[in-house]
């Protein structure tokens, strides 16, 4: 498998099945249209720019819900009294959040 992640929409999945389709096709009669690789490295390269980009906004907003659990952590361990309940409140909605930030990285393949 590819180390580079790549987002393909539905549509692109189509089209891209469609001319691997069509290519093996032409393989089997020996007349591999050129055409058809240029369309797939096309598809391709769309959907790994694309897969770099939703990579990195993924990254970003997991070391977000990191640095954001790490504060709510904090700021239980100094809270007392009624605020303690609080922050637990936002520490355990911090934690929520990292999980789900974390679950969608290994989703997606990352």
């Amino acid at each position: 498998m590819s180390e580079v992640y790549r987002s393909y929409t539905p549509a692109e999945k189509r089209k891209r099945a469609l001319l691997v389709l069509r290519g093996v096709k032409q393989a089997a009669a020996d007349a591999v249209d050129p055409k058809l690789d240029r369309q797939i490295d096309r598809i391709d390269q769309a959907a790994e720019e694309r897969g770099q980009r939703e990579a990195s906004a993924l990254f970003r907003q997991d070391e977000k819900a990191k640095a954001t659990l790490a504060a709510a952590k904090a700021a239980e361990r100094a809270a007392r009294g009624k605020d303690r309940a609080a922050a637990r409140d936002a520490r355990k909605e911090a934690e929520r959040q990292a999980r789900a930030t974390e679950k969608a990285i290994r989703r997606a393949g990352l």
